[in-house]
């Protein structure tokens, strides 16, 4: 057995039915102990967003700053060749199921964000951190401490995969082959840029990413949205398309090669964390840091991810593919996208995929690079700082040279992984998150 049969066999345990449903379980739990909260509070998480925070707040970023970080993290190649994955694996079914793990995802990012700020704590460079591994060791029983040294070390593992060797490869594979370009001079270049970034920790990557974010992800949603608009009569084709492939078996046409309800499912919701990282304890650890000591504030901010990142994003991605017709071609990931999108803005489009996921995979590193640090710091102590950004700008060009579906298959892995010590401290924690929010919200 090879090495990537090995992984595949491993990926396919790790995101079995038992984790998909524990995934959607707990956001469906969650949702009903928030008496739906996330969904009927929408405008509230929009309006305390660009709330200027009070200056007796404790914290080290704003709260703005901490969702372009958070979403600088999760708005990347998972939107544009994670989409295109999951519809070539999961047929057009897969797309329905993301959305089913946004909705829920909401629940469980406002209980993440909204533990991360109760029980996070100062590091002793004076710097608020938080996060699964915090909201464990301060909120649970000594006996479950050692969830929280698990969530850590697949954490500081995972974070190379999905945060770094994913996005490299990604941007190398698509530059190389548009521009001609080698792409270990794609990798050492992201590297470089990389580096001037994070040397200047969680400051200087909200910075970035408040000034990043909104303008990459304006350029691909107009662009997207505008394939979308002229092709406005065959939309409720394609919504329809995605529901019924949701429940039924998609039979192979042209280059794709048929998917059962059971892929449907387990692409469309995998492929849905990978997105908007919902439940895998990854975003908290940026909404600690930020400027409030409300933790229903932060915890309305953070439930806004899944549905900017998944519900608009994503689906714009799904639509312009499906439109298409690319998704028969045969062709898979981030190369499938550029072909849909070219198809519907001949010349423009593809250059449209490719700013998109260039700015969307640099963003994506410099915010994972803040996770798997501050995961690394809670095993070893500030001084694996250092070290660790050091590992990680080297890891750029090595996995922009790396066999695709590899990096895929251990990014998988490891975000399952690191999910399930997480899942299992929301559970333990949820009365807390439901009594707090109550009480809070009734003052």
């Amino acid at each position: 057995m090879t090495l990537e049969n090995t992984l595949n066999s491993i990926s396919s345990f790790i995101w079995g039915p038992i984790t998909l449903f524990f995934l959607l379980g707990v956001g469906i739990y969650l949702m009903i102990g928030l008496h739906a909260y996330p969904i009927k509070n929408l405008k509230h998480g929009f309006k305390v967003l660009f709330k200027k925070s009070d200056d007796k707040d404790d914290g080290d970023i704003s709260s703005f700053e901490s969702l372009m970080t958070a979403l600088s993290a999760t708005v990347g190649t998972g939107n544009i060749a994670g989409v295109a994955t999951a519809i070539f694996l999961g047929g057009p079914g897969a797309i329905f199921w993301m959305w089913i793990t946004a909705l829920f995802g909401m629940a469980t990012k406002y209980a993440e964000a909204f533990l991360a700020i109760y029980f996070r704590e100062k590091n002793t460079s004076g710097n608020y951190v938080g996060g699964p591994m915090y909201y464990i060791k301060n909120g649970l029983n000594q006996k479950y401490h050692f969830l929280a040294y698990l969530f850590a070390f697949f954490g500081m593992i995972a974070a190379f995969g999905i945060g770094n060797g994913v996005q490299a490869n990604s941007v190398a594979q698509v530059l190389s082959s548009e521009f001609n370009i080698s792409q270990i001079t794609i990798g050492f270049t992201i590297a470089i840029l990389v580096m001037l970034v994070i040397l200047g920790g969680i400051k200087s990557i909200g910075k970035t990413a408040a000034q990043l974010v909104p303008i990459m992800s304006a350029i691909y949603i107009l662009g997207g949205l505008y394939i979308i608009f002229i092709n406005i009569s065959i939309v409720p084709d394609i919504f329809l398309l995605i529901v019924n492939s949701a429940f039924t078996t998609t039979a192979a046409t042209g280059g794709f090669a048929g998917a059962t309800i059971w892929m449907a499912i387990r692409f469309g919701v995998s492929r849905g964390v990978f997105s908007n990282e919902a439940g895998l304890g990854s975003s908290p650890i940026a909404h600690a840091a930020a400027k409030t000591n409300n933790p229903v504030k932060q915890g309305s901010i953070s439930m806004l991810e899944p549905l900017i990142d998944t519900l608009v994003v994503c689906t714009i991605t799904a639509f312009v593919i499906l439109i298409s017709n690319s998704w028969l071609s045969g062709i898979n990931g981030a190369s499938l996208t550029s072909l849909a999108f070219n198809e519907g803005l001949p010349g423009l489009g593809k250059y449209i995929v490719i700013i998109g996921l260039v700015l969307f995979a640099f963003s994506t590193i410099i915010g994972w690079s803040y996770y798997g640090e501050k995961c690394a710091e809670f095993i070893f102590g500030e001084g694996i700082t250092t070290i660790y950004r050091v590992l990680w700008i080297i890891v750029i060009p090595v996995g922009a040279t790396i066999e695709l579906n590899l990096i895929w298959l251990i990014a998988d892995i490891m975000n399952g992984l690191m999910a399930l010590p997480n899942l299992i401290a929301l559970i333990l924690l949820s009365p807390i998150v439901f009594s707090k929010t109550k009480s809070l919200l009734n003052k």
